[in-house]
């Protein structure tokens, strides 16, 4: 009888433990295959968009933030998303919800260009 019980745990206990392991395992899966939002940069200085061009999957949001000692705008050429005046520090953010190609300037000195390709 004892050696039925010794065969019987030795048998049971590694099943248990793949029971628990497998369960840890789907429930982690679980939690990480949920989307995040996604966040991406893009810092204005010395009257540049860096970088100036930013490639980003779908539904992320993008952020500019002004580092320069002047005013500067980022706004979609095509007319997508339009800042307003940032000073020094300020910063302005867009979602994008559809892949494209956005192309952006900054009105107050049109020179200064960049792109958002979201995939």
């Amino acid at each position: 009888m004892t050696k039925k019980i010794v065969y019987l745990a030795s048998v049971a206990l590694p099943v248990l433990i793949a029971m628990v392991l497998l369960a840890a395992a789907s429930s982690s899966v679980a939690a990480n295959a949920q989307p995040s939002a996604a966040t991406a940069g893009v810092k204005i200085d010395n009257f540049v968009f860096g970088p100036q061009t930013i490639t980003v999957p779908v539904g992320t949001t993008v952020t500019w933030t002004n580092a320069d000692d002047i005013p500067h705008t980022s706004v979609s050429t095509e007319g997508v998303f339009k800042s307003k005046v940032l000073d020094t520090d300020e910063k302005f953010s867009y979602t994008f919800t559809k892949a494209g190609t956005y192309p952006y300037y900054c009105t107050i000195h049109p020179k200064m260009t960049g792109k958002v390709v979201v995939q």
